[in-house]
């Protein structure tokens, strides 16, 4: 269903931290020039937890209006309270969206048959195809592949985002669930890896300042080319270090502002990058050919 360099997308910001819509259709426009598979807006690195309900409603609207249907919209609508994630995944669906991205509920930290629970009540609600979302450095719970099994039972599951890191997880995932159900990498870092081992792409960070780069490398891993993969990869390894000096998407921001794309607002509770980091952020967005 969907495949390849999926960008997980920022959320472009004015000085005074509105949503910043010029800024978006450049964005827009520049993935769609530049190769990109698939957006996923709303998400952790849009700043998802910080969007009003009707903000994150209209945002992902205006998404849709720009985008136009030359890419699937894969559309952030998870928390970490089962009505709230509901109720924003009922009215996304409306609007023309492709499928929908439900992270782990964070801070609650529920059981294994509560994540279930949580993923089953929703799907059961909706039409929409849902992408499961497992990032246990955020929300301090791990989906575990034995509830995924149960959940790629879900006709409308078709997926999931793995952040783990973890390649073993790629293996046991497609041994559990079968061949139809989707594996994106989360974590850019090991995303080559992830797709030479049987994954289907990957949701990036790198790719919001990197896209053609990133859509070409995961080409290569999808087709089995280890070799041309591994070279560009290593050109954007400097950037999947410098992405995270500080926590996401600070540094993506402040290398899109760089690169002339957006502003430099950003939602507190985060802050702009530091001036310590802001030199390696550089000189990554220079060796990727960026700036």
């Amino acid at each position: 269903m969907f495949h390849g360099s999926m960008v997980a997308l920022v959320t472009p910001m004015t000085a005074g931290s509105d949503v910043d819509m010029e800024a978006l259709e450049r964005l827009i426009e520049f993935h769609v020039e530049n190769g990109t598979d698939a957006l996923v807006p709303a998400g952790t690195t849009g700043e998802s937890a910080t969007l009003m309900t009707p903000e994150h409603i209209n945002y992902l609207r205006a998404v849709v209006k720009l985008v136009r249907g030359r890419l699937p919209v894969i559309a952030g609508t998870g928390s970490n309270s089962t009505a709230q994630t509901l109720h924003l995944t009922r009215e996304v669906a409306k609007i023309g969206v492709d499928a929908c991205l439900l992270v782990v509920p964070y801070y609650n930290k529920p059981p294994q048959e509560g994540l279930y629970q949580h993923f089953h009540t929703i799907a059961n609600a909706v039409d929409i195809p849902l992408v499961l979302y497992n990032v246990p450095s955020r929300t301090a719970c791990d989906l575990l592949p034995e509830t995924v099994e149960r959940l790629a039972r879900v006709v409308n599951i078709v997926g999931i985002k793995e952040a783990t890191g973890d390649i073993g997880r790629v293996r046991e995932l497609r041994t559990r669930c079968g061949e139809e159900f989707e594996l994106y990498s989360g974590d850019d870092a090991t995303a080559m890896e992830f797709v030479l081992a049987g994954g289907d792409g990957v949701v990036s960070v790198t790719a919001n300042v990197a896209p053609r780069l990133m859509h070409e490398m995961i080409a290569a891993a999808r087709a089995g080319e280890r070799e041309r993969a591994e070279e560009l990869d290593a050109k954007l390894r400097p950037l999947h270090r410098a992405l995270f000096t500080e926590t996401n998407p600070i540094p993506a921001k402040w290398a899109l502002a760089e690169m002339g794309l957006i502003g430099s607002g950003i939602r507190l509770p985060l802050v702009p990058l530091s001036g310590s980091h802001q030199p390696a952020v550089r000189a990554a967005l220079t060796a990727a050919g960026c700036v």
